[in-house]
């Protein structure tokens, strides 16, 4: 199982996230921040449970290539 954890405040919409791993992020047209898909926000922490481990790698690459270091990914 993947536990994904997004701090949204800190983003800076870069939309590298949504290009690398395109079923897990969304850009909002609201405040161009990136949404983490079918997360819990809780106190500014958005946080999924994926039981698919195919998507481990593209997750990886979107926490690697976070220029704001938001992105936190745990394989559990």
């Amino acid at each position: 199982m993947l536990i994904i954890t997004l701090q949204r405040a800190k983003c800076i919409g870069c939309n590298y996230c949504q290009e690398v791993a395109p079923e897990q992020y969304r850009m909002s047209k609201k405040d161009g921040k990136a949404v983490l898909l079918h997360a819990r926000d809780r106190n500014g922490f958005h946080t999924v449970k994926i039981h698919d481990d195919e998507l481990l790698e593209v997750n990886l690459k979107a926490e690697e290539g976070c220029p704001s270091k938001i992105i936190k990914v745990k394989l559990q």
